[in-house]
């Protein structure tokens, strides 16, 4: 009877001991994850081709600070940023959509508070200058429609564009003459920065309908690619052919720096 009650002593204290295990495991994934690096995916092609829909990356949070908008259900605990440092032209941030709050959008910061920012004939100028742009090679992606009714093959043109710190990344240009390739002067407000997506033809961000995107909205700055799927593409990652999954998934992907 004592080996017995032995045993099941045991067997209790290991049962208490992984479910022990399992709690603060699970307490410090969600402490990194409320305050230093938060997981996100991408759902449209608007920032082609640096970020691709399927990918899925960390943000770190502690690069801007913290504002009611870096934590779950953005409690209105305090207004502004604590710990604050704004981000570098260049940088491309997950923010929070200033006419929608309940929406995150992630772009490239193009320009600073001060700043002032135009399109002319699909070339970028800040403050008068214009933002050296050099075409590189042709980027083919294959898209579909939300419910994959019909897919096209579209062939962008792709260039490298060099801010005036230094930073180079590349943006896609489909239309010669697109709705957003000549833009009035955008005068970046204090406390404001004004955002683009790298898929010039195809991105909602401050030229229409986002606008001026205030500091205390961003969320953080994306770091690196943890995964990606082609799940645009047709027949690719679908539940009843799990055997094509291994030749969906992006590998070459995998831990990308998002720059």
């Amino acid at each position: 009877m004592s080996l017995d009650t032995n045993s099941k002593a045991k067997a209790g204290s290991g049962w208490g001991e992984t479910a022990k295990i399992i709690v603060q495991a699970l307490a410090i994934a969600m402490v990194v994850r409320v305050f230093f690096f938060q997981p996100f995916n991408i759902p449209s092609g608007s920032m082609k081709s640096t970020l691709l829909i399927g990918d899925y990356l960390f943000v770190s949070k502690l690069a801007y600070g913290y504002s009611r908008f870096s934590f779950p259900f953005s409690p209105n605990l305090f207004s502004g940023r604590i710990f604050a440092a704004e981000p570098k032209r260049g940088d491309v941030a997950v923010f929070r959509l200033p006419n929608d709050e309940s929406l995150d959008y992630i772009k490239r910061v193009i320009g600073l508070p001060g700043d002032e920012v135009q399109m002319r004939g699909g070339v970028l100028y800040i403050n008068g200058q214009a933002v050296p742009k050099v075409y590189k090679d042709d980027f083919s992606n294959i898209e579909c429609d939300p419910y994959f009714r019909h897919c096209r093959r579209v062939v962008y043109r792709r260039y490298e564009e060099t801010l005036p710190e230094g930073v180079t990344y590349t943006v896609l240009d489909l239309e010669p003459e697109g709705e957003f390739d000549n833009t009035e002067v955008f005068k970046v407000p204090p406390g404001h920065f004004f955002m683009m997506g790298d898929n010039r033809d195809n991105s909602s961000d401050s030229r229409a309908t986002v606008g001026f995107v205030p500091f205390e909205n961003l969320i953080g700055r994306a770091e690196i690619i943890f995964f990606s799927a082609a799940i645009d593409e047709p027949e690719a990652m679908r539940w009843f052919s799990p055997w094509t999954w291994p030749f969906d998934i992006r590998w070459s992907r995998f831990f990308n720096l998002v720059r």
